[in-house]
């Protein structure tokens, strides 16, 4: 660690809950920790911006039945400046880091270099993520501004995907020397090693759904692919983590496990041991920048068969760690593609291994890291 360096962490939201962010703020800020020492300038939560934000998107709801994403407003993005320039100005920092937090950095004025870090920009999730959706044209207008302002008054701007640079390029004329693509890693505490992995043939294929929602995430989807192999006679079971399904999506070969505490040690133990179980990921998402769970898969040598939508290509490289399937597809191409492996195992074991070997080179914190320090010697 280099102690002279002093790097602001600089979010709205608390960096050491891991329920956050799918705990990828966690593994950030644990990743700086390891170059420099790291103050958290947060959490903050503007209670008077956040208040007048939700009554006017109330009354638009009502009286239009369209949305005002207060969280892309000038309003709350003056708050929270306010709230950082004090905080900043009370330490000596060399860095700022700004994960998710383009309406944080917006308004802020600062001589401290911002370094802002996102997996998605306003105009790529517009109409795409459920919450950007039924915009007024004026909320449209400002969410646009915040990300622009965001990215003006970043020094560097780590992306996690292809997808969100050329967001920032063609969306918002982003200088391409400014923006560094970077994949995220796997946020679990503890990640099986070489001798801890076995890759076998599977008598009973494991499949492995995950998510906190489940019409988002595609589990009507993966529960028609579970069916399809079913029908046709493949000793397949399907096990839902996360959420509950719809009361329909009943089988002897399904296990559902709402709910496991990312926070908890223990519940980070139980998530690890349903990877280590399992033999394949499905996710058909509806939405997605960059799932970091393709990455906690990939660490365990599990392949993931994923929605090609987004920035899904950041995390999955076509027959490396997985296969991208068409967006439309209802479940067809996803049994296709398990019934190939499971009628060719060898093909799948060799899937297994290059699935652990991108992981080891690519889908890690520890690559991470070093990407960073390259990007920040030059600041």
């Amino acid at each position: 660690m280099n102690s002279s360096l002093k790097i602001g962490y600089l979010s709205a939201e608390d960096p050491k809950n891991k329920k956050v962010w799918s705990g990828t703020h966690y593994s950030i800020y644990k990743a700086l920790s390891t170059i420099g020492r790291v103050e958290i300038l947060g959490p903050v939560e503007p209670t008077f911006a956040l208040t007048v934000g939700k009554t006017i998107n109330q009354l638009l709801l009502r009286l239009f039945k369209k949305r005002f994403d207060y969280r892309h407003s000038p309003l709350l993005s003056k708050a929270y400046a306010a709230f950082f320039s004090k905080k900043i100005s009370e330490g000596s920092y060399d860095l700022l880091v700004a994960p998710a937090a383009s309406t944080e950095i917006a308004f802020l004025e600062t001589n401290v270099p911002i370094l802002y870090i996102t997996d998605g920009t306003f105009k790529s999730c517009l109409n795409y993520h459920k919450s950007l959706t039924h915009l007024t044209a004026n909320s449209i207008t400002l969410g646009n501004l915040i990300e622009q302002k965001g990215i003006q008054k970043s020094k560097k701007i780590i992306v996690s995907s292809e997808w969100a640079a050329k967001s920032l390029k063609e969306d918002y004329g982003a200088s391409p020397d400014k923006i560094h693509v970077l994949p995220f890693g796997a946020n679990f505490e503890v990640l099986p090693s070489e001798q801890e992995l076995v890759f076998e043939i599977p008598v009973k294929w494991k499949l492995l759904f995950v998510g906190v929602y489940w019409d988002s995430k595609g589990g009507d989807i993966a529960f028609n692919a579970f069916n399809l192999l079913r029908e046709r006679g493949y000793a397949v079971s399907l096990t839902v983590v996360g959420c509950i399904p719809p009361e329909e999506v009943k089988d002897e070969n399904i296990t559902v496990i709402p709910f496991i505490d990312k926070n908890d040690a223990e519940g980070q133990k139980k998530l690890s041991a349903i990877f280590a179980s399992h033999h394949l990921l499905l996710l058909p998402t509806r939405f997605d920048c960059t799932p970091i769970v393709i990455n906690e898969a990939s660490a365990f040598g599990i392949p993931s068969i994923v929605a090609n939508t987004g920035g899904v290509k950041g995390h999955l490289t076509e027959g490396l760690n997985g296969f991208l399937v068409d967006y439309s597809d209802k479940g067809n191409k996803y049994a296709e593609i398990i019934e190939g492996l499971i009628t060719e195992p060898l093909k799948y074991i060799s899937l297994r291994q290059s699935t652990r070997k991108l992981y080891i080179e690519k889908l890690n914190w520890h690559t991470w890291t070093k990407e960073f320090k390259k990007i920040i010697e030059n600041f």
